[in-house]
């Protein structure tokens, strides 16, 4: 795996503990600028309704930028959204601070993206996109738990001071270590990779991506106030249980980064299922301290276990449209982090309390669960007869002379022309 896809892993830490953190600031948020803990949950919604709108936009908008200064460019404007946050007089500007922020993260994901799939052979897919959802594990790990101890002990201003402090460090990796990547001698044709749309296989993998991450944010959006108000944890432990869930994320990568590749429909079935039994274990026993610790720690192991798969789904089915296969998975998984949060504010405000959003989020991935079964009786029924889009990709067979790896030699065998410009093919994002 080459030097500089594991950069993008590390830069993606700074734009998840952005992303995530504010699951365990909502309290001190509400409470500095008087809003409700529902209202101040939109603030998730806003960060989510960004990548939904950036991803895609960005994706065409930097089609033929070089994608490097296009990386350094969007980690700055994350940046400079971090400092907006931390310095926000109110909740209108902390709200555009946010979506902002978003933009600038859905772009970098769809050009990072682009170029880690331009940098491995095909078979490596799914681990290339496990090492940049390593990131966002690792900032469920260490990030999202520094950023509620940071807001429990020095106000929650210091955490997106902190964030802006990660989001400089990743920008000097990139400029020193993420290569040149020409862009291609062709230029893609946005007409033909809008035709993706025109098949179901697409639509059912948007569908199921975002019910997937929807269910699992409608209620860990909320884990905070669950934690301390009904399993009657103290506020203290709030850092320790998400970073608890960041473990199990991390370890659900891992496991289904290595397994997605070769059992992507199993690793479907089983990671989502799992997510709805656990959710609904939540609902049923998140009184109990110890039954709300496991279930969250569990939780994040088959959230992540599911995304490289995810990820890599929308890839196979979309691998006529390298431009924006990354984009719409990444506005996919954002779909479901807007509603995911709207529909947990939603039964909260209906009195239903706290733990009616994992009964929520539950009931989303079952509708996900059954998604999935349809995409597979599909898949099997059409095996053997690819759709004319798919088929119209570039066979990757050969690997271009002109992009550059980081050690300095040639891309690795299986990597297109296609694939290293634009925001190319690359599956992007997490739950």
């Amino acid at each position: 795996m080459p030097t500089a896809v594991y950069i993008l892993g590390l830069s993606v830490f700074a734009l998840g503990t952005s992303e995530f953190m504010l699951s365990g600031l909502l309290p001190p948020i509400a409470r500095d600028m008087g809003v409700s803990i529902p209202q101040a949950g939109l603030l998730i919604s806003a960060f989510a309704i960004g990548m939904v709108v950036g991803a895609p936009l960005l994706a065409v908008a930097t089609l033929r930028l070089p994608r490097r200064t296009t990386l350094i460019a969007l980690i700055t404007t994350f940046g400079l959204g971090q400092v907006a946050g931390a310095l926000a007089p109110s909740y209108g500007v902390l709200f555009a601070s946010r979506v902002v922020s978003a933009l600038a993260c859905a772009g970098f994901w769809a050009v990072g993206a682009a170029v880690a799939i331009a940098m491995v052979a095909p078979g490596a897919r799914a681990r290339a996109m496990a090492v940049m959802i390593g990131g966002l594990s690792i900032a469920n790990v260490l990030g999202v738990p520094a950023g509620a101890f940071l807001g429990e002990h020095l106000g929650w201003r210091s955490a997106f001071w902190a964030v802006g402090a990660a989001s400089a460090l990743a920008l000097v990796g990139v400029v020193t270590r993420i290569p040149r990547i020409p862009l291609p001698a062709e230029r893609p044709a946005l007409r033909r990779e809008l035709a993706i749309y025109r098949d179901r296989q697409v639509w059912l993998a948007v569908v199921v991506t975002a019910l997937a991450a929807g269910g699992v944010f409608c209620a860990f959006s909320y884990l905070a106030p669950l934690l301390t108000d009904v399993a009657g944890l103290d506020s203290g432990w709030v850092p320790m249980v998400l970073g608890l869930f960041g473990v199990g994320a991390l370890v659900g990568t891992a496991v289904g980064g290595r397994v997605a590749d070769a059992h992507l429909f199993g690793v479907l079935l089983s990671g989502i299922a799992a997510s709805t039994v656990l959710l609904a274990a939540l609902a049923l026993f998140g009184g109990s301290p110890v039954a709300a610790v496991a279930a969250s720690f569990l939780l994040g192991v088959s959230a992540f276990y599911t995304a490289p798969a995810l990820n890599a789904r929308m890839f196979n089915v979309a691998g006529a449209a390298p431009t924006l296969a990354g984009a719409t998975t990444t506005a996919a998984f954002n779909l479901g982090n807007t509603g995911g949060p709207w529909l947990g504010g939603t039964v909260i405000d209906a009195g239903l309390g706290y733990p009616a959003t994992a009964w929520a989020g539950g009931a989303m991935t079952l509708v996900a669960l059954l998604a999935v079964g349809v995409a597979l009786r599909l898949h099997r029924r059409e095996a053997g007869t690819p759709s004319r889009v798919v088929m119209g990709a570039t066979t990757a067979t050969h690997a271009p002379a002109d992009v550059t790896a980081p050690t300095g030699g040639t891309a690795p065998a299986g990597v297109t022309a296609e694939a290293s410009g634009g925001a190319s093919g690359g599956a992007a994002r997490r739950p």
